[in-house]
């Protein structure tokens, strides 16, 4: 396969976004030689000092409250990059929008007139859960309807599921299923057994609302109830940082429950090797990395059956899921899974399916026709 000219586009994106975007341009790297990057905030300042990539971007000021303050942000945010896009036109012939892709109307428009192919990487939801956030970023696709998807030369899903997840059915004949997920098995292993675990349960995530913090906060009491040696670890950071951190203080069993903040990506092996249960309870999901890296050092998984979640999590076999994210399902199915007798087997089984499914080389050759096609 010939070298590409690839370009890869993010909105501002925060340290919950590092791995998957790593992975992506680990992967392209691979096809080509000449890999630029447009990217903001945490994206820029961790990618600006590889040395492999052509890195632009730029850590933007904190956006004010007021609706001006948030379009001039937002607008601000599409001139930057549609700029980029211009002056990287003998550099790149394939653009691929990643995390907020969607968002970016205006260098959607600017590389389709430079005549460039252009990909969607859905890594969200698409737009589509927008009606749950207060933010404008989220309200303006809404004005611009399905522009992005019908302009896009190519649309890529993690999931054949989110065909319909995301409504977009007009667009099949765009749309290819693949994903940047791979794992570094020796990072990401078992390095505590299982039964030497303690009594431990687990959310590790983004706090905002899409993810279902809320209500699994709102289950706690009833799952500390329910076991009483049973403590919690929530981390994570997000939007609602500050609610959840006030809605555990102001609980009866806070002491039972740990919030250590942001937890590095290097350090999220030995977090998940010390718990048996992760819960993921996202309302809207495309595919967590989260839950492959649990599974990866033998810790089962909760979760709700959105985006690809259901083609990873064989209910009873390789995890457990979640009907829905409600307070009372969340508190039915951690005592579940807990009291499970196969519990340690449906951990064993999980990494396998992951160790089998999600090695570098399989990510390289999921996206080998679409990128080829786009050659």
């Amino acid at each position: 396969m010939k070298s590409l000219k690839i370009g890869v586009a993010t909105v501002p994106i925060s340290k919950s976004g590092i791995p998957p975007l790593s992975n992506l341009m680990e992967m392209l790297s691979t096809y080509s030689e000449n890999l630029c990057l447009f990217t903001g905030n945490d994206g820029y300042t961790y990618f600006t000092s590889d040395p492999r990539f052509h890195v632009e971007g730029r850590v933007y000021p904190a956006r004010g409250t007021s609706l001006l303050a948030r379009f001039f942000h937002y607008f601000w945010i599409q001139i930057t990059t549609a700029r980029q896009i211009v002056s990287r036109r003998n550099d790149v012939d394939l653009w691929i929008f990643f995390f907020g892709g969607y968002r970016l109307h205006l260098p959607l428009v600017t590389a389709k007139l430079l005549k460039k192919q252009v990909i969607l990487l859905l890594a969200d939801s698409g737009g589509r859960h927008t009606e749950s956030m207060d933010d404008i970023r989220s309200r303006l696709p809404k004005l611009f309807g399905n522009f992005p998807y019908e302009h896009a030369d190519k649309i890529i899903i993690y999931s054949p599921r989110l065909i319909t997840d995301f409504h977009l059915e007009s667009y099949g004949h765009k749309i290819h299923i693949a994903q940047e997920h791979f794992l570094d098995f020796n990072t990401f292993t078992v390095t505590t057994p299982f039964s030497k675990r303690p009594l431990l349960i687990g959310y590790l995530g983004r706090f905002s609302e899409e993810k279902g913090i809320q209500q699994f906060l709102k289950a706690l009491p009833a799952i500390l109830d329910n076991q009483k040696d049973l403590r919690i670890l929530i981390g994570g950071d997000g939007p609602l940082r500050e609610s959840v951190e006030t809605s555990v203080e102001a609980s009866k069993n806070s002491t039972r429950v740990d919030i250590p903040g942001w937890i590095d990506h290097n350090n999220l092996p030995g977090y998940l090797n010390q718990i048996r249960l992760l819960i993921i309870p996202s309302s809207t999901e495309s595919g967590p990395i989260t839950l492959l890296e649990a599974m990866a050092c033998g810790t089962p998984v909760l979760a709700t059956r959105v985006g690809m979640i259901p083609d990873i999590i064989r209910d009873g076999e390789t995890g457990f899921i979640l009907e829905n994210n409600s307070p009372g399902c969340i508190v039915e199915n951690v005592t579940r899974a807990l009291s499970s007798p196969d519990l340690e087997k449906i951990a064993e089984a999980g990494r396998r399916f992951v160790v089998e499914n999600y090695t570098f080389d399989s990510a390289v050759a999921r996206w080998k026709n679409i990128l080829e096609e786009s050659g």
